[in-house]
């Protein structure tokens, strides 16, 4: 079965180094993360480094499910990437990589995922998931404008 992606890309109109470290602390994801998902740390936000592991609870359609990230890869102020460990997705890998330009800084977000259950995931994607993917991407665009800097697709002219 073919993995699923989503792609997002936007600039802040903050320098790098503040806008990783906003997104390198594990307590800030409940802050860019709509309520209807219930997201809740596991005890206390670890520090982000190669091999953290971060516990977490959400809920979706109601049900609670436990969610277990492994931080693979680290280096700051560049990049890292988080994995899946145990969660509702049969893959998810999420890469946040941090590009200065034009006195802001780019923030691009590949996942990769997959659901469970083969071709009755598929259908769930196709029906329920993907939609809701999305809206949690706009959400958390509409936040980190709020709580970080200026979001735009495109940097400003000049």
């Amino acid at each position: 079965m073919a993995d699923d992606h989503h792609e997002s890309r936007v600039w802040i109109a903050r320098p790098r180094d503040a806008v990783f470290a906003f997104f390198a602390d594990p307590g800030n994801l409940a802050h860019i993360t709509p309520g209807w998902l219930g997201l809740e740390m596991v005890g206390d936000a670890p520090a982000m480094a190669a091999g953290t592991v971060i516990d977490a609870r959400i809920r979706w359609l109601g049900v609670p499910l436990r969610w277990r990230t492994f931080i693979r890869e680290w280096d700051p102020p560049v990049r890292f990437v988080d994995v899946q460990i145990r969660g509702p997705y049969a893959r998810w890998e999420h890469r946040h990589l941090f590009l200065e330009d034009s006195g802001g800084t780019w923030v691009e977000d590949l996942v990769t995922y997959r659901l469970p259950f083969g071709p009755v995931g598929r259908l769930a994607h196709a029906v329920v998931v993907r939609r809701q993917l999305d809206a949690i991407w706009r959400y958390r665009e509409r936040r980190i404008g709020e709580l970080v800097g200026p979001v735009r697709r495109s940097p400003p002219a000049g």
